[in-house]
């Protein structure tokens, strides 16, 4: 029986749109990171970060081996999961007929997944304790966004340490199998707060402030009063 390969991916857009990045990280046996990658996407949306990082992911990971994908945007999950075959069978346009956004993505990852066997989790970002390999890849992208250059094991870089939310002084930790906590994805909107580690633009269109409270919504991290709003680009 194959085994089941863990991995984890995210987008980081610093504006959304703004410059952007996407990352992602496979787990080793010993619960460590076994390999990384993260590279650049100049000026592009949140949205089509986390989606570049899943196709990214996907190329980069045999398809014959069965894959678990941890991701803590909901958007992504479900444009390759539930929203997926309506826009196939309606020929990539939404419910109320309007062209799928991201389209030329959408679908590349729609056939890197024909055949395979993958489950897609969802797990809560920014979080005390919360998935070590995710936190990984936030981290990854969210530099390689700020720096516009690739990183990764191919060019012999060390993973990014990584920050707990709420830690003082120098408290980093690399992935361990004891700081494994997920929550399966479902079709709940909002997966708790935090606070903005950096300003940026809610789906609503205002922006929000460093330092201020946000939650996880369907469209990502946004104002707490948008969290169960669906992003204006999702076109169920």
């Amino acid at each position: 029986m194959t085994n089941k390969l863990v991995a984890a991916c995210d987008g980081a857009s610093k504006g959304n749109p703004g410059p952007a990045a996407w990352a992602w990280v496979t787990a080793a046996a010993d619960g460590t990171v076994a390999r990384w990658e993260a590279g650049p996407l100049g000026t592009a949306t949140n949205n089509m970060a986390e989606l570049m990082a899943l196709r990214k992911l996907l190329e980069a990971t045999d398809p014959a081996v069965p894959l678990e994908v941890r991701m803590d945007s909901q958007y992504a999950i479900k444009a390759a999961t539930s929203w997926l075959p309506g826009w196939r069978r309606r020929g990539w346009k939404t419910a109320a007929g309007v062209p799928v956004a991201n389209r030329d993505l959408v679908v590349h990852i729609d056939g890197l997944l024909n055949g395979r066997d993958v489950e897609f989790v969802h797990v809560r970002a920014h979080q005390v304790g919360g998935d070590p390999y995710n936190a990984v890849a936030d981290q990854a992208a969210s530099r390689a966004a700020r720096r516009q250059q690739p990183a990764g094991t191919f060019l012999g870089s060390d993973p990014p340490t990584v920050q707990q939310p709420g830690a003082t002084g120098d408290r980093r930790r690399r992935p361990g199998r004891d700081e494994h906590a997920r929550t399966r994805h479902n079709r709940r909107s909002g997966s708790g707060g935090a606070k903005a580690r950096f300003a940026g633009t809610c789906h609503c269109g205002k922006t929000y402030r460093q330092g201020e409270p946000i939650t996880k919504g369907t469209s990502g991290w946004g104002h707490s009063s948008c969290a169960g709003i669906p992003p204006p680009d999702s076109g169920r």
